[in-house]
C-alpha cells in the first residue's frame, strides 16, 4: 500500500530551520520540497498551512515488554501509543521474558516487531557476564546496539564482572554500547540503611536518596573509563544527576564523538518536589532527583554535552504501581506524550522547537548512523509528523493509547496537539484516530 500526497503550506521544521514549503511523498519516500509542487499524477494534497511539520521522532529507548510481559504492554498497543505521540521509530530494550541474550532470542522479538509494530523498529541485543559469543554474533547494520545493564536489571542481565566487563568493552566494538548506570553495592547500602529504618514502607521520597547521585557517577565514570581505554563507542542512557555531566564533551560534533548521552522525559519534566503528589507514578531507575539536577541536565541538553532526548518508556499496570515501596516496579508510560512535553517546554521558552527537532530526531539518526531517517530530505524515508499549535490536548484514560492506561500526565492539558502521523509515507494517525493497514519497517544502519 503506497499512497501519495503533497503536503501544502506548512511550517517545516529541519536542520535548524523554519520554512514553508510543499512535499511530496511518493512510495514511501520524499520525492520533492519546494514552496509549490504540481504533478501530472493522481495525488492526495492535505492543506497544512498554520501547522508544524516535524521529522518524526526516534526513541532510542523504550521497554514495550513483549514477549513475557504482555499484561502490562506489547508491541502493538505502544507501538500505536507512540506514532499517536510523533514518535515514528523506536529502539527497545532486551530485558523482556525471556531476556534477549541469544540471537535466535533477538531475532525472535524483530519477527513480532515485523507482524505487530506499526512505528519502526529496532531491538538491542543483551549481555550478560557470561553471553560475549552471542553478543559478537551482533549484525551492526539491522541492529541498533547492545545492551549493557551495569545495575538495575531483571533476569539474567546484570552485568558486573570485571572481565565481563572489560571483554565486552574491548571485543564489542564497533558495535555501539549502551548502558544504564548504577552501581549496584551503593543502591544495596543505601537499601538496608532505609529498610532498616521504615521496614518495608519506605517512604517514596527517599528513592532518589537510595539509588543516588554517588550510584550513578560511580557506575557512569566506571563505563566512561572502559569506554577510553578500549576506545568504544558508548551511548550512557538516562543522565539523572548534575555530577554526571563532568564526565560528557560539548567540544566536538556528535558525528566525531565515541562517548554520548541521552537525558530522558522524566527528568527533564519532574523533581523530587512532585513525589508527594505524584508517588511511585514517577518511580523509575534512575531516580528522578532534585531539581538542580533538572536545571543541570536542561543546560546539558541546550549546549550539547547531552545529545538526545528520549522516554525509556516502561509500563507497569495501576495495580502494580500501587503497591508498596519495595514492591512497586521502577518506570512509567511516555511515548505518547514525549514530544507534547517538549513542546510545553518550547511554549514556556525553555528550548527551541529547532533544538527539540535536533535532540528527537536529528540526533538519534546521527548518533546511531540510522539510514535515511530524521531527517525531512529529498530521497529520505517520509516519517513526517503534524503538529496543530492551535489546539490542545488534554491527556485521559479515554485517549491513553498505551495498554496499561494510565500515565504520569494524567489530567494534564497540553497547549499542542500531534494531529497527523507519517510513517514510510503511510498516515497512520489522523486527529486521534490510527489508521491500521501497514507496519513499520526494520531500522537499518549505515555502519
Amino acid at each position: 500500500m503506497n499512497s501519495t500526497y503533497i503536503l501544502r503550506n506548512g511550517t517545516i521544521v529541519n536542520e535548524g530551520k523554519s520554512t514553508i514549503n510543499d512535499i511530496l511523498i511518493k512510495d514511501g519516500i520524499i520525492q520533492k520540497i519546494a514552496p509549490s509542487i504540481n504533478v501530472d499524477f493522481k495525488v492526495e494534497e492535505i492543506n497544512l498551512e498554520g501547522k508544524l511539520v516535524l521529522p518524526g521522532c526516534i526513541d532510542d529507548q523504550v521497554h514495550f515488554r513483549e514477549p513475557g510481559l504482555t499484561h502490562k504492554a506489547d508491541i502493538h498497543h505502544e507501538s500505536r501509543a507512540a506514532v499517536a505521540g510523533g514518535i515514528t521509530s523506536f529502539m527497545e530494550m532486551p530485558n523482556t521474558v525471556p531476556n534477549a541474550l541469544t540471537q535466535e532470542l533477538l531475532e525472535d522479538k524483530y519477527q513480532i516487531g515485523a507482524k505487530s509494530s506499526i512505528a519502526n523498529y529496532s531491538f538491542f541485543m543483551g549481555a550478560s557476564n557470561d553471553n560475549i559469543e552471542e553478543v559478537l554474533k551482533t549484525n551492526g547494520k539491522n541492529v541498533c546496539g547492545v545492551k549493557i545493564f551495569m545495575g538495575s536489571s531483571t533476569g539474567n542481565m546484570l552485568v558486573d564482572k570485571e572481565k565481563a566487563l572489560n571483554d565486552l568493552f574491548s571485543k564489542v566494538p564497533p558495535l555501539l554500547i549502551a548502558t544504564h548506570c548504577e552501581d549496584e553495592a551503593t543502591i544495596r547500602a543505601n537499601t538496608e540503611i532505609y529498610k532498616e529504618k521504615f521496614g518495608e514502607n519506605v517512604p517514596i521520597n527517599y528513592h532518589p536518596i537510595i539509588r543516588s547521585e554517588e550510584a550513578c557517577y560511580i557506575s557512569s565514570s566506571l563505563a566512561v573509563s572502559l569506554a577510553k581505554k578500549h576506545n568504544t563507542r558508548l551511548h550512557i542512557l538516562h543522565i539523572s544527576t548534575e555530577k554526571e555531566l563532568s564526565l560528557f564533551d560539548n567540544s566536538i560534533p556528535l558525528a566525531q564523538k565515541m562517548i554520548t548521552a541521552e537525558a530522558c522525559i522524566h527528568h527533564l519534566w519532574f523533581s523530587d518536589e512532585d513525589y508527594d503528589l505524584k508517588g511511585n507514578y514517577i518511580k523509575w531507575n534512575p531516580a528522578v532527583k532534585k531539581a538542580s539536577d533538572r536545571a543541570a541536565i536542561w543546560k546539558a541538553v541546550l549546549d550539547n554535552r547531552i545529545d538526545v532526548i528520549a522516554t525509556d518508556h516502561a509500563p507497569h499496570t495501576i495495580e502494580e504501581k500501587q503497591q508498596s515501596y519495595f514492591k512497586a516496579p521502577s518506570g512509567g508510560p511516555l511515548v505518547q506524550h514525549a514530544l507534547l512535553a517538549m513542546l510545553e517546554k518550547v511554549d514556556q521558552n525553555v528550548i527551541s522547537i529547532e533544538k527539540v527537532v535536533e535532540k528527537m530526531a536529528h540526533a538519534p539518526a546521527d548518533l546511531f548512523n540510522i539510514n535515511k531517517r530524521g531527517y525531512i530530505k529529498e530521497g529520505y524515508h517520509a516519517d513526517i509528523v503534524v503538529v496543530n499549535t492551535n489546539s490542545n490536548y488534554t491527556v485521559n484514560t479515554q485517549n491513553i493509547l498505551s495498554k496499561c492506561k494510565w500515565s504520569p500526565f494524567d489530567n494534564y492539558t497540553f497547549n499542542n496537539k500531534i494531529e497527523k502521523t507519517f510513517v514510510n509515507g503511510q498516515l497512520v494517525y489522523n486527529d486521534g484516530i490510527i489508521i491500521e493497514g501497514s507496519n513499520g519497517s526494520r531500522l537499518l544502519f549505515n555502519r
